[in-house]
């Protein structure tokens, strides 16, 4: 009994000791609904950190609004927050881990607009840089015959579409979000309705400016550092910190004011009133499919088509009760007899969305143009909804669902969102199964699912496809009550997703997660496939030390033990031997 107590203590004095200089794997591996991590084992390196001189600011205090994200699940607070005023902040600090070696497992995350929903931008005790705090350089443009914009990697795309429709341009691909950083975006891929055409964001850069896991800061292209360009883009934040970007644009519709003059005669006098209205530059439509079989040959026609719409998506709808109503918010209705007698409750429908630019010399014929082009459509013909919007309106449309959630205050609730990437040779098996057996509705968020086709996508980036020429997007873009244990609480929703990945892989359905999230190397390794040894060794050279982006959780920094852990070590081997 005595030794088993001495033995006690002696296992409480080495597991100490080993937590000390381990990284708690059990936080960040876990499958527990939310996760959360207030301590910050780097307290001892406040007083290096502290130091260094910088054009920004380090924060040590109040700094646990860096330790959430959108996904509102795991909070793992850091030893401290950087907010850059310049790249060179950005490269010292980096550098300054880097240059420490591997007696430290202090790591780097870049934080854009907080929009990870698994943590993938956090750094537990280590230091989180608010890239959106980099403002420099100032946006420029480029008009010629390839224009672009230079920007830093923490601007807002949303802010790069005001500023780019000054000039008369836009950038060729969105994500439906806007209010996301460049960097943030180019990290992952981008992918929007307008992918099917000019592929994900990722495919419309031209240059990057990079901080690399030792501190260096590279330009990279396709011309130049071609290898770290492809490996940055997707790359997860793998291989190095955007710092800068090249966005490819195109001319953007034109916003064309029309002037019409009344006169009014007020209190004896003719005054001249001259008001003014927009021209609609989108034609934004909504039509519905209760067969998936034809909802998707309609889909990979259009994408597949020359002349088609310039963005393609859609959505499943399941047992949703006066969904045509709801749309007369914000639509019409081409049929609106036959809508009202349309009912959508207990079905399962599918939604094809889709929009057409266009300018003030096409507005004659355009109307013809979208009716030849629904016209090789088999779309449920009561169900036709259109709407004209502003192009502004239309690529900002998710914004103002925001502002609605967050008037009730249901926008700062967990996100569990999972987003897949399936083969066109299995997404009929996935959809029978998905949303004929596990999902019974659609009430937590919606389901967005559409076809790309991998042949406008570049080749030679980070992000892994399905091996196939045609792949679908289906995301399930979930939001649950915090207090809820009911169908609209956590753990049901993120058993419902357990069920769909578990079905995927009993299927062998070879699909791919967009948005990644595992906790295991095997895992990691199945995601990449072949692409693995390229993977690893590329962070091998560009992050040796596995200092950048921890969050993903892809490779782990390892500490070696320096003299004192060594003495340390020394010592608790004596007491276990003591006390054997």
């Amino acid at each position: 009994m005595i030794n088993f107590k001495h033995n006690t203590i002696a296992l409480r004095i080495l597991t100490v000791f080993l937590v000390s200089f381990t990284v708690n794997k059990k936080h960040l591996c876990s499958n527990h609904p939310s996760i959360t991590s207030t301590n910050s084992p780097h307290l001892s390196l406040h007083s290096s950190l502290a130091e260094m001189v910088f054009d920004g600011h380090l924060s040590f205090e109040n700094i646990e609004h860096m330790a959430k994200d959108f996904g509102g699940r795991y909070r793992f607070m850091p030893s401290a927050v950087l907010n850059p005023k310049s790249v060179s902040d950005i490269s010292s600090i980096v550098k300054h881990i880097f240059q420490m070696g591997k007696t430290t497992e202090l790591t780097v995350a870049a934080r854009g607009h907080g929009h990870s929903f698994e943590g993938q931008a956090q750094a537990h005790g280590g230091v989180v840089i608010n890239m959106e705090s980099l403002r420099v350089p100032e946006m420029s443009f480029h008009t010629g015959k390839l224009p672009y914009v230079d920007v830093s990697a923490g601007e807002l795309w949303i802010n790069i579409l005001h500023e780019s429709l000054k000039h008369g341009l836009a950038p060729k691909s969105w994500t439906d979000y806007l209010h996301l950083t460049v960097g943030g975006t180019l990290s992952v891929a981008g992918i929007s309705g307008q992918a099917f055409q000019h592929g994900p964001q990722i495919d419309n850069v031209y240059q990057l400016q990079v901080v690399t896991g030792t501190g260096e800061v590279v330009t990279c292209s396709e011309e130049q550092n071609s290898d770290l360009f492809h490996a940055i883009l997707g790359g997860l934040g793998q291989f190095g910190i955007i710092t800068q970007a090249r966005i490819a644009l195109e001319p953007a519709p034109k916003k064309v004011t029309k002037f019409s003059l009344t006169y009014k005669l007020t209190a004896g006098k003719i005054i001249l009133y001259n008001p003014q209205n927009v021209i609609s530059q989108v034609t934004w439509i909504r039509a519905l499919y209760s067969d998936f079989a034809v909802f998707s040959k309609d889909q990979e026609h259009l994408i597949s088509s020359e002349n088609s719409f310039n963005y393609i998506e859609g959505f499943v709808i399941i047992n949703r009760t006066g969904l045509l109503n709801n749309w007369r918010t914000s639509f019409s209705s081409k049929d609106p007899v036959q809508a009202n007698q349309f009912t959508s409750e207990g079905r399962v429908l599918f939604c094809l969305e889709v929009a057409k630019y266009f300018n003030l010399e096409d507005s004659d014929h355009i109307d013809k143009d979208i009716d030849t082009l629904l016209s090789d459509l088999n779309y449920v013909q009561s169900t036709l909804f259109l709407s004209e919007v502003s192009y502004v309106d239309f690529l900002d449309r998710v914004h103002v669902s925001e502002l609605k959630l967050r008037e009730k205050g249901l926008w700062e609730v967990p996100h569990p969102w999972l987003n897949l990437l399936i083969p066109r040779s299995s997404i009929h098996q996935f959809t029978q199964e998905v949303f004929g057996n596990i999902l019974t509705d659609t009430s937590n968020g919606p389901v967005l699912i559409y076809p790309v086709n991998k042949s406008r996508w570049k080749n030679g980036t980070s992000m892994v496809t399905p091996e196939e020429d045609v792949f679908y997007l289906v995301a399930f873009l979930s939001s649950a009550l915090p207090s809820s244990t009911g169908k609209d609480g956590l753990e049901y929703i993120l058993t419902q997703h357990k069920r769909i990945l578990n079905f995927c892989g009993r299927s062998n359905l070879g699909i791919k997660q967009y948005l990644p999230h595992y906790s295991t190397r095997e895992e990691w390794k199945a995601h990449f496939g072949t692409f693995w040894e390229v993977f690893s060794q590329r962070k091998s050279i560009y992050d040796p030390l596995a200092i950048l982006a921890p969050g993903q959780r892809i490779f782990h920094k390892q500490r070696h033990l320096d003299d004192d852990d060594l003495k340390s070590l020394r010592s608790v081997n004596r007491v276990l031997e003591a006390h054997r």
